[in-house]
């Protein structure tokens, strides 16, 4: 028969070997003696907790990547678009998540997506696909600002697709369709400018410089005769030809 001091030692060595946890580097544990919140955390490592007069909540520091589901969302100028995003966050008051809110991952997704609806709802469509990185900048400070009382800080908020409507999707084709056909215009009319200004300065230069038209006169020659041509064309200033017309028209005066 076993004696009862040493079933008092073993109760008491099982006691305590049950008091021992283990928190892993990442965790911290929240403990409520007889129902109060101690202040001091505990962890990481080893610690003790003494049933049932503590009860011990484990926490995690690390950060969480929460997936908000697709929202249907309608935009400022009446455009129906499912947006879904993700939301990193992680519990910097272990103390807070426990006793602030009842289940801080359950609220902070609720959060996310009423945010969501909240912030888009507000934007135009143009802004929605060209400005993503200032609407993200916004939901990250208005959901951190909200969770903030509950220990928890929303380091990133990131829009992953927006999902457009097929008749929305046609539509932008054509507008960026009729955008591509409106550059390719003015930059033909640019070149055309650009090649009517050479074309007034070479015409200026030209006529302060007549010796320039003769050397123009032979590199044409040049260039015709170059050619594997039946026929070759000599072109003649008209400043040759003057004098005689005049002389023609002299005689049919008299």
């Amino acid at each position: 028969m076993i004696a009862p001091e040493v079933m008092i030692l073993a109760f008491i060595a099982f006691y305590f070997l049950s008091c021992i946890k283990i928190l892993n580097e990442y965790e911290r544990a929240v403990i409520f003696r007889l129902g109060r919140l101690l202040k001091k955390m505990k962890g990481p490592g080893l610690i003790l907790v003494f049933a049932p007069i503590d009860r011990m909540v484990r926490i995690s520091l690390r950060t969480v990547t929460l997936d908000v589901p697709t929202q249907d969302i309608i935009t400022r100028d009446n455009v129906s678009v499912k947006v879904n995003a993700v939301v990193y966050f992680r519990v910097f008051n272990p103390n807070l998540a426990v006793t602030e809110v009842e289940d801080y991952l359950f609220a902070t997704t609720q959060l996310a997506q009423t945010h969501l609806r909240s912030v888009l709802g507000q934007v135009e469509m143009d802004d929605l696909l060209a400005e993503r990185d200032k609407i993200n900048r916004q939901l990250q400070e208005q959901l951190d600002k909200q969770t903030d009382s509950w220990g928890v800080k929303v380091s990133n908020v990131e829009i992953k697709h927006v999902d457009l409507p097929q008749e929305m999707q046609r539509a932008m084709a054509r507008q960026a369709e009729a955008e591509r056909e409106r550059r390719a215009k003015i930059i033909n009319a640019e070149g055309e400018f650009q090649a009517a200004e050479k074309l007034v300065q070479a015409a200026q230069m030209v006529e302060k410089h007549p010796t320039a038209l003769q050397m123009r006169y032979l590199q044409t020659l040049v260039e015709i005769a170059s050619e594997n041509n039946s026929t070759t064309i000599f072109p003649i200033p008209i400043d040759l030809l003057t004098p005689f017309l005049k002389r023609g028209d002299a005689v049919e005066k008299k």
